[in-house]
Order: C-alpha cells, then sequence, then structure tokens
C-alpha cells in the first residue's frame, strides 16, 4: 500500500512539511515509512494502531475531527510513530497521525487531558 497524505499542520519537527507519501514496509503488516515528498531522505517508521495496539483508544478532539472530516471512527486511520533503539522500540502514544483514509488529510494531534505515554516500550501482544 502507497498512500499520499497532507497534514493539515506539519508535524513538529518537520515545518514547513505538509506533503508526505506513507508506503507500507514489505512483509510486516501495518509497519509504514511516512516521507516528506519535499525530502526523501527523511523518513519517519509508523505503526497502524489497529494491528499492534489493541489497548489504545485515543480520543479525538470535535476540533480535530472537524479538520479532517472525520464522521466516522471508520473514516480515521490512526498511526503512531514508532522509535526504534538498542533495548527494543517505543511508540508515541500521547500525539497520534490521524488519518482521513479517503482524502489522506492528516493531523498528529496532542491528546490532551489524557494519560497516553509520550514513550511506551512496543511488546508483542498474546494471540
Amino acid at each position: 500500500m502507497s498512500a499520499s497524505l497532507t497534514f493539515v499542520a506539519p508535524p513538529p519537527g518537520l515545518a514547513p512539511l505538509v506533503n508526505f507519501t506513507l508506503d507500507e514496509i514489505d512483509g510486516a503488516a501495518g509497519l509504514y515509512s511516512l516521507q516528506p515528498v519535499a525530502e526523501p531522505a527523511k523518513r519517519l517508521f509508523v505503526l497502524d494502531a489497529a494491528t499492534y495496539l489493541n489497548q489504545y483508544t485515543p480520543v479525538i478532539s470535535d476540533d480535530d475531527r472537524a479538520a479532517l472530516d472525520l464522521n466516522a471512527s471508520e473514516d480515521a486511520m490512526v498511526l503512531v510513530v514508532a522509535n526504534p533503539g538498542e533495548s527494543g522500540t517505543t511508540v508515541n502514544l500521547m500525539a497520534p497521525i490521524v488519518v482521513n483514509v479517503h482524502t489522506g488529510v492528516s493531523a498528529q494531534v496532542i491528546l490532551e487531558g489524557q494519560d497516553w505515554p509520550l514513550r511506551a516500550e512496543l511488546t508483542p501482544q498474546a494471540a
């Protein structure tokens, strides 16, 4: 899968970039490479929360849903930024990337008032 994403505001640390490509990593369902179109040498790894984090239930604000034109939960894909390291991989659950699956309009949202960690250890899920 490959998709074009347009962010409503540049993701933190990537200003002024708003146009990105989202490409699935071969052999790793739900793992994607997110690259700015204007600077393809930059890359973030993101995970589909529905695939890897079945207990993750962020609440997206009404303002964020309106900005992304999300009318139902099925309209959204929630991605989390993965940070691989020597001692394991962490994911940012405090600021997911929310994608309108129909339009590609996206935003990295800050989950205000919710108790999600900035660096959660990614652990294998039980089947």
